[in-house]
C-alpha cells in the first residue's frame, strides 16, 4: 500500500505539474511516509519541489498542543526559512497574506473518520479560500482507520461548526480526498482540486480495515493529534468523542484517552447492566471492560472514577461491521440516566470557540442525541429509527464520491 504522499514522492511524472509553481503543504505530525520521514522534510527535499510556505491544523504542525482550544503560533521554519501559518490560532480560516506566496497546496492529514474531528473543516475551509484566491489544492490521500461503516446523525442546517464541517453523520467511512471532492459539489466551489489516490487500500479487508496491518502492508501509528494514540482510538472516536459534551471524563490524563469513560460516582456495574438490558445489539463487535482510573489532569483530575474501557484489539472479538461506537456512547448515557435522573451529565463550557450552544449538541449537530437522551420515554427504536434514515441517505449521497 502506497499514500498519496509515497506516490508523489516516487513518482516523477506526477509531480511535473507542480514544476515552476510555487508549493505549500499544510500537514501534522502523522504525515510521514513509511519509513516515518515527515512530508515537509521528504518534499523539500526534491529538486524539483519549490516549498514556499507551510501550514498546521490543530494541535499544530509538529503536534505540540495536547488539548484542545489551545492555539498555535505562526512561525519559521528553522531548517526551510519558509513561513508556517498557524490555522488554529489567531485564525481558523488562512488570511488573503496566508494565501499569497504559494500556488499549490499539498494537503497531506490522517484523518479519523469523524465529522468532529477538525482536519476535515480545516479542509473545507482551505478549499474555500482556494477557490477565492484562484489557487489549487492536491490531496495527497491517506487511509481512513476507522474504514467505511456510516453511524450516527446527520448534522442538520444551522448547525456548522468547526467540528461540524457540513451535513454529515459522526462516522463518515470517506478519506480526505474523496470528502475534498465532496465539498467541491456541497458548496458549489470551483478551483484546480486534484486528488493523489492510495494504491492498493483495502478498507474491507481485516484484521485493520481500514488501516494497513497485513504483513506486506503494515504502518506504524503516529498520532495525528496528541490523544489519538491508537487504531482502537481511532475505532472508538465516532462515540467517545460525544464525552467532551459531558461531565464524565474521556480519559485525558490517562493513557488511554478516547477509548474509556467514567466518573467517580457512577456504578459502572449496573450501568453495563442496564446498557445490556435496553439495547444488546448496541454493544456487539467489542468488549466492554470495568474498571478504575484516576486522571492525573483535565475532568476529576486526582480522583479515583470508576469507567468502562472498549476493547477492539483482539481480532477474535472485534467485530468491524457490528461494532457502533456511537450508538454504544449514546446508550451509556441513556442507562446512567436511568441510573441517575438528575445526573449532571452535560458540561456547559465554550467549545470550540462556541458561547451559545451546548458542546454536546455542536458535537451531534443537532440537539436530537440529548433531548432523546433526556426523554425519559424514548427508546433505543426512536434514536435508531432517526439514525438509520440518516445513514442510508448518507450511503447514497457519498456513493458518486468514493475513489476506492
Amino acid at each position: 500500500m502506497q499514500t498519496g504522499l509515497e506516490r508523489l514522492l516516487a513518482d516523477s511524472a506526477l509531480r511535473a505539474p507542480l514544476q515552476g509553481r510555487r508549493v505549500a503543504l499544510l500537514a501534522h505530525p502523522a504525515s510521514v511516509t513509511r519509513d516515518l520521514t515527515h512530508a515537509l522534510d521528504a518534499l523539500a527535499a526534491l529538486p524539483d519541489i519549490q516549498l514556499t510556505a507551510a501550514f498546521g491544523p490543530q494541535h499544530g504542525l509538529r503536534g505540540d498542543k495536547q488539548d484542545n482550544m489551545v492555539e498555535s503560533p505562526d512561525f519559521t521554519d528553522p531548517q526551510l526559512g519558509i513561513p508556517v501559518y498557524s490555522l488554529y490560532g489567531e485564525v481558523r480560516r488562512p488570511t488573503n497574506a496566508m494565501m499569497a506566496g504559494w500556488d499549490v497546496l499539498l494537503v497531506d492529514l490522517q484523518d479519523l473518520g469523524c465529522r468532529i474531528y477538525t482536519f476535515i473543516t480545516t479542509l473545507r475551509y482551505v478549499l474555500e479560500a482556494a477557490a477565492q484566491h484562484g489557487k489549487a489544492v492536491w490531496v495527497l490521500d491517506r487511509p481512513n482507520p476507522a474504514g467505511r461503516p456510516i453511524e450516527g446523525l446527520t448534522l442538520r442546517e444551522g448547525w456548522e461548526s468547526f467540528v461540524g464541517a457540513g451535513p454529515m453523520p459522526m462516522r463518515h467511512g470517506m478519506t480526505m480526498g474523496e470528502l475534498g471532492h465532496w465539498f467541491i459539489a456541497e458548496l458549489g466551489l470551483k478551483l484546480d482540486y486534484r486528488v493523489i489516490p492510495m494504491q492498493g487500500w483495502q478498507p474491507d479487508t481485516g484484521p485493520g480495515y481500514g488501516w494497513p496491518m497485513g504483513p506486506q502492508d503494515w504502518r506504524t501509528w503516529v498520532n495525528p493529534s496528541p490523544n489519538a494514540a491508537s487504531l482502537s482510538m481511532a475505532r472508538a472516536y465516532a462515540g467517545t468523542v460525544m464525552l467532551e459534551g459531558t461531565t464524565l471524563s474521556e480519559g485525558r490524563g490517562t493513557t488511554r484517552a478516547l477509548e474509556l469513560f467514567g466518573a467517580p460516582d457512577i456504578d459502572t456495574a449496573r450501568l453495563l447492566a442496564d446498557m445490556r438490558a435496553l439495547a444488546p445489539e448496541w454493544l456487539r463487535g467489542c468488549m466492554l471492560r470495568t474498571c478504575w482510573f484516576e486522571p492525573t489532569f483535565h475532568k476529576h483530575a486526582g480522583q479515583l472514577c470508576a469507567g468502562v474501557q472498549i476493547h477492539i484489539e483482539d481480532p477474535q472479538h472485534y467485530g468491524h461491521t457490528a461494532f457502533q461506537p456511537w450508538r454504544l456512547q449514546a446508550l451509556a448515557f441513556k442507562a446512567l440516566r436511568r441510573q441517575a435522573p438528575d445526573y449532571p451529565l452535560w458540561r456547559d463550557f465554550a467549545y470550540e470557540y462556541e458561547h451559545d450552544r451546548l458542546a454536546i449538541d455542536l458535537i451531534n449537530g443537532s440537539p436530537l442525541l440529548r433531548q432523546w437522551v433526556d426523554d425519559a420515554a424514548a427508546s433505543p427504536a426512536d434514536l435508531h429509527a432517526l439514525a438509520r434514515a440518516d445513514e442510508a441517505a448518507w450511503a447514497t449521497q457519498r456513493q458518486p464520491y468514493l475513489l476506492y
